[in-house]
């Protein structure tokens, strides 16, 4: 597969919507022919010009399961709707703040309890797993949500080829810390929110999950630098802050580590995140939220909908107590 640096192209200019979910509906239906024959001439030639824009970095992709049918929540809400510290506490501040933010050359490591302890070049990643498209909810604690059709691949895959020992029973993600190219991070107003490095965490098993992955792409193609390029955790069951970005260390690890909003916010943040609607912040319900995009809210759904998929692996754990 040969990978590109993403090009330097806005979010309006690149996606066309519609055409988007034309494009999957296509995949899944295997129905090439027959889709382009009942296209209007006007959409198919703003098709070819969406993709030649790049919309369609990583060719056609393969559908990774667990999807929803759900309406998408569209590009450019996706790209302009951002909760990502290192740039700005301000939900339009690390669009507009990341755009010199160089996601390439970019490199991995994987450390800790792991007998094939390495350092990984991005792009080198992409090509040992190829990516799948998946599409998840992304559930916010502030209440607000999307569902966004999610380029990446199992973490489950990474941690198997990285044979972790017998003691490992946590992983540990970091993301970059250069406060040159992460004004957030700078000293002052809003680089004192946060000790950073950002640390997220994870038990092995959650890890492991088939669910679990990390996350290269959105909408066919790379992720834009305010969606955590170049490289993401996506835990579609928990909340969207569990979903570390700009990723450079995943460390195996004997004990638990200590997340970011729990050690800023103990009494507001729990290491586990998962969704749970019986489970209120101190400052707000988790009742109900808002997709994006819309203004009706809707309720919240155990683990975000995915109860069937992941409920057994806190069996028996007091989720008010492990929140």
């Amino acid at each position: 597969m040969l990978i590109q640096k993403p090009p330097a192209i806005s979010a309006r200019e690149i996606t066309v919507e519609e055409l988007y979910r034309e494009r999957r509906r296509f995949l899944r239906g295997g129905a090439a022919v027959a889709l382009a024959a009942t296209l209007p001439a006007a959409t198919s030639a703003a098709r070819a010009a969406t993709f030649h824009q790049g919309v369609n970095d990583f060719g056609d992709l393969p559908d990774g399961g667990f999807g929803t049918d759900e309406e998408l929540t569209p590009f450019d809400k996706v790209t302009t709707y951002n909760n990502f510290y290192e740039f700005s506490t301000d939900k339009a501040g690390p669009a507009e703040l990341s755009g010199d933010f160089e996601p390439r050359p970019w490199t991995v490591a994987v450390e800790g309890e792991a007998e094939n302890a390495r350092r990984w070049d991005v792009d080198e990643l992409i090509r040992r797993f190829p990516p799948q498209e998946r599409v998840y909810r992304l559930r916010c604690v502030e209440a607000w949500s999307m569902v966004i059709p999610w380029v990446g691949f199992p973490l489950a895959d990474l941690i198997k080829e990285s044979k972790p020992t017998s003691r490992a029973k946590f992983v540990e993600f970091r993301t970059l810390h250069d406060p040159e190219r992460m004004p957030g991070q700078r000293p002052g107003l809003f680089g004192n929110v946060l000790d950073w490095p950002y640390v997220e965490g994870l038990r092995m098993d959650e890890a492991a999950h088939p669910l679990t992955i990390l996350g290269v792409g959105l909408y066919g193609r790379f992720l834009p630098n305010q969606n955590g390029a170049p490289l993401r955790l996506v835990v579609p069951w928990k909340y969207g802050f569990k979903s570390i970005k700009s990723i450079v260390t995943i460390r195996l690890s004997e004990k638990q580590p200590r997340n970011t909003w729990n050690i800023q916010a103990p009494r507001e943040y729990g290491f586990y995140s998962n969704v749970n609607p019986e489970v209120a912040h101190p400052r707000w319900s988790q009742a109900r939220e808002r997709r994006i995009g819309e203004w009706k809210k809707r309720p919240t759904l155990p683990f975000n909908g995915y109860a069937e998929q992941v409920a057994h692996l806190y069996a028996g754990m007091d989720l008010h107590k492990h929140f």
